[in-house]
């Protein structure tokens, strides 16, 4: 199932699941450990509101843990890593691949699986997590980013790993039935261009050469990227760019080709949480109203809209969209 753009018609698509979680009464812990609860949500907010695609919670740890690394869980929070697991090449070089059945890998294909056999009417999109912010997981942040200077070749043997898992799940993601994948990484915003091309793009490449093709779309999603790393972005080769808040959407659509579909950029926190139905409304609205000639955008969060959005402020934004494409 393919996203049909349209100039008269703007397409809506919120990276958003936990509002289905809330739905079904069950917890974030609940769905990131169960893949049946999982899929329920999905379903459940599919049913609830116009999205024009489905997608799965933005859990940005599976992968880790299935490498190895420890994680905090909490009842209503995403789980997130709690230390270290990697210190040294020789650590590095001993790490092995994880197969599809670590940790709560199964948990996941299986929710997309699910989700993907229940909901006919839309597209929905698996996720994952990039090379360079997985390898800062495994390694620590601070660590991954000195090492691409000071230990090249420890980030890049650590970096070839991380892609060779990843690109698997995808694969398996795409064996799933779902019409595509959102890839986060947000890590590689913290680089300059040129060094999100060599130590993120270089990687994510071979992966979207691999999957996407007419029925499988590849959306890369970048919130740590201000504006300074849309290149690095555009030369992966997904079909479709996701952007975060901190981007200007005006400005960076004047950097997007016209042939790659540019998706964004709403606060998840400071509009979708925070602000009153009447807020999220008008920045909407706003949004719609700048992008209006841009025939390859998508409105979308910034990034996984949080647990506790009241349904009036998703309410607020539909309708919002609604108004526009009506007139």
């Amino acid at each position: 199932m393919k996203l049909k753009l349209n100039h008269n018609h703007r397409l809506a698509i919120p990276i958003m699941t936990h509002p289905g979680i809330e739905i079904i009464g069950k917890t974030v812990n609940d769905a990131v450990t169960d893949g049946q609860t999982h899929a329920d949500a999905i379903v459940a907010l599919a049913e609830a509101t116009p999205s024009d695609a489905a997608t799965v919670i933005m859990d940005l740890t599976v992968e880790a843990e299935a490498f190895g690394a420890k994680l905090h869980f909490a009842d209503n929070d995403v789980p997130s890593v709690a230390e270290r697991l990697l210190h040294n090449m020789s650590e590095v070089e001993n790490l092995p691949i994880p197969d599809l059945t670590a940790a709560r890998v199964p948990q996941y294909l299986k929710a997309n699986r699910l989700a993907a056999e229940r909901i006919n009417d839309r597209p929905v999109f698996a996720g994952c997590i990039g090379p360079y912010s997985l390898a800062g997981r495994l390694y620590d942040m601070t660590e991954i980013m000195m090492a691409i200077y000071v230990e090249p070749e420890l980030a890049k043997a650590l970096l070839e790993k991380c892609a060779r898992f990843i690109g698997s799940y995808v694969k398996a993601l795409k064996e799933t039935g779902v019409d595509g994948v959102i890839m986060a990484e947000p890590a590689a915003g913290l680089l300059s261009n040129d060094d999100a091309t060599h130590y993120s793009t270089h990687y994510i490449r071979p992966i979207v050469e691999a999957v996407q093709d007419d029925n499988f779309l590849f959306v890369l999603h970048n919130c740590g990227n201000t504006g300074h790393c849309t290149q690095s972005m555009i030369d992966s080769g997904a079909r479709a760019l996701h952007f975060g808040n901190k981007c200007d959407m005006v400005e960076v659509l004047k950097q997007v080709p016209h042939d790659l579909i540019a998706m964004g950029n709403l606060d998840p926190v400071g509009v979708f949480k925070s602000a009153s139905p009447e807020q999220v409304y008008v920045e909407t609205a706003n949004l719609l109203s700048a992008t209006a000639d841009c025939d390859n955008f998508v409105i979308s969060t910034g990034c996984d809209v949080p647990p506790g959005v009241s349904r009036e402020n998703i309410a607020a934004f539909y309708q919002a969209v609604k108004n526009f494409n009506q007139q």
